[in-house]
């Protein structure tokens, strides 16, 4: 029995002994080889963001703009796009890197990879060609992250964009998902500068002449004050007379703003407009409904 226990005793020292020397050579070796390809993996991605920041900047300067807002827009949804791309990649030669020092054959889950490429390949047209949708959407400069932009009908705040999907949040707060093969023809409200267009009717007893005065005085007002003139690239002005509707002379009102900000600037104009309108004495005449009686 005490053979037995010494054999057993010096059989798991034996064991413990050789699996601590297996252990302490992994360690050394391969064990630092893990921790380098980490190490350069976290400082990679570290610096993936200046590497990123670089070829974004080249990439929205190919038109030879100035860094405007714009321009700073379109620089950063590039710099998503290369950023999420270079993560990706860093991410998956690490991970195949790490896998070869724990001894795991790689070359199956490359084959496979293949075999999975090919069956995309077969069945993902519809996402092949919102990925290639995508990459001509963004290195066209059709719109960026903040671009307020009309897709399909649904009009909204672009909040992000990558390869595949563009993803807008409407006045409502309602988020939309937008697959960029599905995209037919985009209309961009706010790229480089945005228009003031308002159309105001007043009375046919109404001076022309006397309202373009006034238009023209209350949109040079505004145009001219601390605050709004940062907003304002051009003072609202009377434009011409549109229509000669039942009811009202339709008068045209045009100007210029910094991108997005032409919902906040009309109105303010509306309501001074309204403002100065009562106090010069022109109407703004609104349909009413008169009933005569004939019987009595």
């Amino acid at each position: 029995m005490i053979a037995f226990i010494q054999t057993v005793v010096k059989t798991d020292a034996t064991f413990f002994t050789t699996f601590l020397e297996k252990t302490t050579d992994w360690l050394l070796t391969h064990g630092i080889r893990v921790v380098l390809i980490i190490g350069v993996a976290w400082l990679l991605k570290a610096l993936s963001k200046r590497i990123v920041f670089r070829i974004a900047r080249v990439a929205s300067n190919s038109d030879r703009m100035n860094m405007t807002e714009s321009e700073i827009k379109r620089m950063d949804t590039i710099a998503r796009l290369f950023n999420w791309t270079f993560n990706t990649l860093i991410v998956l030669i690490s991970t195949m890197m790490i896998l070869k020092e724990f001894n795991v054959d790689i070359a199956p889950i490359l084959a496979g990879a293949g075999i999975l490429g090919v069956a995309v390949g077969f069945g993902g047209q519809y996402l092949v060609r919102d990925i290639i949708t995508g990459f001509f959407i963004i290195f066209e400069n059709q719109y960026r992250i903040d671009d307020v932009v009309s897709i399909g009908g649904i009009t909204g705040a672009v909040e992000d964009i990558t390869l595949r999907v563009t993803t807008l949040r409407d006045e409502n707060g309602t988020v939309h998902h937008i697959p960029h093969g599905e995209i037919k023809t985009v209309s961009n409200l706010t790229k480089q500068f945005s228009k003031i267009n308002i159309t105001v009717g007043v009375s046919y007893e109404a001076d022309i002449n006397h309202v373009r005065e006034v238009i023209n005085r209350v949109g040079l007002q505004l145009a001219n004050e601390e605050y709004w003139k940062t907003l304002i690239t051009q003072a609202p002005t009377f434009l011409r007379v549109d229509s000669l509707d039942d009811s009202a002379v339709s008068i045209k009102i045009t100007g210029v703003t910094l991108p997005s900000k032409q919902w906040e600037v009309m109105g303010e104009l509306r309501k001074r407009l309204k403002e100065a309108f009562d106090t010069e004495g022109i109407e703004i005449p609104f349909r009413q409904l008169v009933i005569r009686n004939t019987n009595g």
